[in-house]
């Protein structure tokens, strides 16, 4: 008799399904004008270092908006006047807002993010009418990651992806010290690590408080499963315990490589004004 799969593969699959029903429902919500469990994951093998463990020693951190300023900016654009006279092209925006909406589910093992799925419903938005629409991408530490093609940025461009609509004096500062060949001001988390995995961005550097352990869960887990790294701006990990604070409060600096390069451009300024964890 086949073994039942380990309570982590479980868990994801159920995330797995969860998110991709609520990128449905989010299209959906876009669509009306009114803002008001998958087998194929099991069929992976859980890592051995996971295998045994106990529903309860798990932690599930959920966004089931992230990128919601660009979600509701890209719902009075579609539905003012001038869009509404167009219902056969529900998901052409001008700002292309709708590739930063993401769902993010996240799970922690020992205040570690160990597991991530992120689903992106408008993914192909831009393809118009009969196109179809929105992705999943998740992971697993010691598995791997899945979804996505897994490219980096060319060697020596250095393309950092930051807030397009939270900034302030010490991300500006910061994103500068980075020497930039080119800056990405885009919403939402999930959409960053995405941009990260596919080779569009070298570093997501936000050296503000504002994200929470909801935003990052996911993303972190899905980055590490590919060899990235996500830390404070300080270079500490961010834990994800259930009673943890939910803040990031010394910020967010996530790299698909050369981690220690972007660190060690951090002004010393910034570092002052961010309180360690």
């Amino acid at each position: 008799m086949a073994s039942r799969p380990a309570v982590l593969m479980r868990l994801m699959a159920s995330a797995y399904a969860v998110a991709e029903k609520a990128g449905t429902i989010v299209r959906k919500v876009l669509q009306s004008g009114e803002l008001g469990i998958v087998e194929k994951v099991c069929i992976k093998s859980c890592p051995d270092q996971y295998a045994s463990l106990k529903e309860e020693e798990l932690v599930v951190w959920v966004d089931p908006l992230d990128g919601t300023k660009e979600y509701t900016e890209a719902a009075r654009v579609l539905y003012s006047p001038v869009y509404i006279q167009k219902p056969e092209q529900p998901y052409r925006s001008p700002n292309r807002l709708l590739d930063h909406v993401t769902v993010l589910i996240g799970i922690a093992y020992g205040g570690k993010a160990i597991a991530g799925v992120i689903n992106q419903p408008f993914y192909n938005y831009q393809m118009g009418t009969g196109a179809s629409l929105g992705r999943t991408l998740w992971g697993v530490l010691g598995l791997g990651a899945f979804g996505f093609q897994l490219q980096e940025v060319p060697d020596g461009k250095r393309i950092i992806t930051t807030t397009r609509s939270h900034s302030n004096k010490l991300v500006i500062d910061t994103v500068q010290a980075m020497e930039p060949h080119d800056v990405i001001r885009v919403g939402g988390a999930g959409n960053k690590i995405i941009q990260l995995v596919e080779g569009k961005a070298s570093a997501y550097v936000f050296a503000s408080p504002g994200c929470k352990k909801w935003d990052t869960c996911a993303p972190e887990a899905i980055l590490h499963a590919v060899g990235g790294k996500l830390t404070d701006m300080h270079g500490n990990a961010y834990t994800y315990d259930a009673n943890v604070k939910h803040m990031n409060s010394a910020g967010v600096l996530a790299t698909l490589r050369n981690h220690e390069y972007y660190l060690s451009r951090v002004p010393q300024a910034v570092l002052q004004a961010l309180p360690s964890n």
